[in-house]
């Protein structure tokens, strides 16, 4: 016959267990409040590119100076050191040889066309409407993504939550925009994050499948770099043959941060996912982006953006659609299983 152990001896056994899960819980608290701050680069990212789209007059110059720090920044990590300099120099032949289908190398053209929103848009509309339709759209990107097994390794079929995810997302776009609704330029300019949110949801899974090929994440996102920043450069280009600009460097030397801003953000989000995965790291980044976003419009007086009410209910709509639709669907099914 078992006999049952006292219950000062079932304490002591359980204090261990208590005392993990208390230290793990605090672990998870401190990195969702780490990574709420990370969140707040990406608006800060937007501001220091939407102050230097206004100083040039030209967003398209401030992209291409966001890239072109960014670019300088990353060869540098990426060429100091051998190893990844022998894993750069093989991507040429990793193209040749169709390793990977090539629309994953050309994932960088999604993060120029971001940066150049940044540059044209955040100057008119504010951060906290530009961030907002930014991430509306990257939500619907998400659940779209998701759905067709873009970059996952499970598919996740549509389902209500999801859906009512994305629904909200777009909600909360026409809510922030809707004291502009008198002012079509401006809808205008909201439409630019918000497509550049819909293409980022590809991004993440060209720059990952080129990490893995590579075996380097850190020579995926400088050649992430150079793929925006030669597209911004072409583009340019042809402006400048065609009807002629007038570029310049600011004299501020904050306005150079937005590549470094942008790598820093990334660099941190690799870092933290380890202790959140994913789920707790979209949401608590995309509280960051939300909250850094209205704080900036409201405490930086020189931005001139007014936080209306409807901002802050768009930011609370946006954040409940990310919350929704990251909810994982009892459906999934991994990608390898599913013949497309």
């Amino acid at each position: 016959m078992q006999s049952t152990p006292p219950s000062g001896v079932t304490a002591v056994a359980d204090a261990p267990v208590q005392r993990r899960n208390s230290r793990r819980t605090t672990a998870t608290a401190l990195f969702a409040a780490a990574t709420v701050l990370a969140g707040t680069l990406g608006p800060m990212q937007s501001a220091v590119n939407g102050q230097l789209g206004t100083w040039l007059g030209d967003g398209h110059a401030a992209a291409l100076i966001s890239f072109g720090t960014g670019l300088v920044l990353m060869f540098v990590i990426v060429f100091s050191r051998k190893r990844t300099r022998e894993q750069a120099l093989a991507i040429p032949t990793i193209i040749k040889e169709r390793r990977l289908p090539r629309w994953n190398f050309l994932a960088g053209l999604c993060g120029a066309v971001i940066v150049l929103s940044e540059g044209v848009s955040v100057g008119a509309l504010g951060v906290a409407t530009f961030q907002i339709s930014l991430i509306s759209g990257m939500v619907i990107s998400g659940v779209v993504c998701d759905r067709l097994g873009v970059g996952v390794a499970l598919k996740q079929p549509l389902s209500l939550p999801r859906v009512a995810g994305a629904v909200l997302a777009v909600a909360s776009t026409v809510i922030v925009i809707s004291p502009n609704f008198e002012a079509p330029h401006l809808i205008a300019f909201a439409i630019l994050p918000f497509v550049g949110g819909l293409l980022a949801g590809w991004q993440p899974a060209g720059n990952s499948n080129v990490a893995h090929a590579t075996g380097s994440m850190l020579v995926s996102i400088g050649w992430n770099f150079l793929v925006g920043f030669t597209a911004l450069l072409i583009a340019y280009l042809v402006r400048a043959a065609a009807s002629g600009v007038d570029f310049a460097l600011p004299g501020t030397w904050w306005m150079y941060l937005g590549g470094p801003l942008g790598l820093l953000s990334i660099a941190l989000m690799a870092l933290l996912v380890r202790g959140l995965g994913l789920l707790l790291l979209g949401l608590c980044s995309t509280a960051g982006q939300l909250i850094g976003s209205v704080m900036i419009d409201a405490f930086v007086p020189a931005l001139g953006h007014t936080v209306y009410a409807v901002t802050l209910v768009g930011t609370l709509v946006a954040l409940v659609a990310a919350g929704i639709a990251m909810i994982p669907s009892r459906r999934a099914v991994a990608t390898d299983d599913v013949v497309a």
